[in-house]
């Protein structure tokens, strides 16, 4: 009964991992796995990011700018403007996830000392779109684009310029919403001093970084590459993906997160720009579109349990909305 308990309780912490692993394993059975299926790349990349963001996060750089840049705000709507353009400026340099990590506990510990967490829930909302929409500005930004980055080989400015009219049509939307918010005065109170705890840092620092996350990406690089290998799917992936790719991007990534989603598709089809497009428009819409979705939803939950409910039809609905202006976007972009 213990290790049941401990087998049930690591598979709710550690779901996507657990899920990864076993459809690996099952796949093992149809087709001889190889390590040669591991993009190296990127776990190497997405390794070397969770270190420095964890250097600068015990450093406690992100926190002392945020103090800094918050004692200018003086309402409630340009609070939650920061906020949220906060997320959207930092997942562009240390991903989509790790902003949110960072900046939801800290906007609703800020909301809450000015007394107005009632916008937990909008703001919660807008940062997690914000932060996926961020994320597309540079290749490093989110998992997904690491994962198409050092796949496709596409260069840097041009993978910014074939994301640059969903960010711009994205940024309007998100400043459009939040007319919506009240512009109460608000008082921000004194903050404590910002204390940096020096012993075992680089202890703190390796323990910080998500190994999980790694192996969640090798599960998944042995999964595909034993998918291209079975016959029958290869035919049916290939039949429907290609050609397809945007609007499959955009429909696997509601079922299985555009991580996976990234993987699956660059398997079975070259066309990489719109794969591309698919997976980091399709990181919007339901909450596990994106694995950023699912953080943001863990934390609100876990420090306003009141708000489960109301956080899920808010997300949802902004997400589905916006999701379809950037589809129509792309509809209305010459190919």
């Amino acid at each position: 009964m213990v290790i049941q308990k401990r087998l049930h309780d690591f598979f709710k912490r550690e779901t996507v991992f657990s899920i990864a692993l076993i459809l690996a394993i099952i796949s093992c059975f149809f087709a001889k796995p190889s390590m040669d299926y591991i993009n190296w790349d990127t776990i190497i990349l997405l390794f070397a990011i969770m270190f420095v963001v964890e250097i600068l996060r015990n450093l406690a750089v992100f926190e002392i700018l945020v103090r800094r840049l918050l004692v200018k705000v003086s309402d409630t709507r340009r609070l939650v403007l920061f906020l949220v353009f906060t997320c959207f400026f930092t997942s562009i340099f240390i991903t989509n996830d790790v902003s949110l990590i960072i900046f939801v506990p800290f906007s609703i510990l800020a909301l809450k000392k000015v007394k107005r967490s009632d916008l937990a829930v909008i703001t919660v909302s807008l940062q997690t779109i914000a932060a996926n929409i961020g994320c597309m500005v540079l290749p490093i930004g989110a998992p997904h684009n690491i994962v198409m980055y050092t796949i496709s080989h596409i260069p840097f400015e041009s993978f910014f310029l074939l994301l640059l009219p969903y960010i711009v049509v994205s940024a309007v939307f998100l400043m459009a919403v939040s007319l919506f918010i009240p512009k109460d005065d608000i008082v921000l109170p004194v903050m404590e001093k910002i204390g940096i705890d020096r012993s075992d840092f680089f202890k703190r620092v390796f323990l910080g970084i998500d190994y999980w996350l790694l192996l969640t990406f090798i599960a998944l690089f042995i999964l595909i590459g034993n998918l291209e290998n079975i016959s029958v799917f290869k035919a049916l992936f290939k039949q429907c993906i290609v050609g397809n790719e945007v609007l499959w991007g955009i429909i696997s990534s509601q079922i299985i997160s555009n991580v996976p989603s990234a993987m699956l598709l660059s398997a079975f089809t070259t066309n990489y720009s719109d794969i591309i497009i698919g997976i980091n428009i399709g990181g919007l819409g339901t909450l596990i579109a994106s694995m950023a979705n699912l953080i943001s939803y863990k934390i609100i939950v876990r420090m306003h349990p009141e708000f489960k409910i109301r956080y899920l039809v808010v997300f949802t609905i902004l997400n589905v909305v916006l999701l379809v202006i950037l589809f129509g976007v792309w509809l209305a972009i010459p190919h």
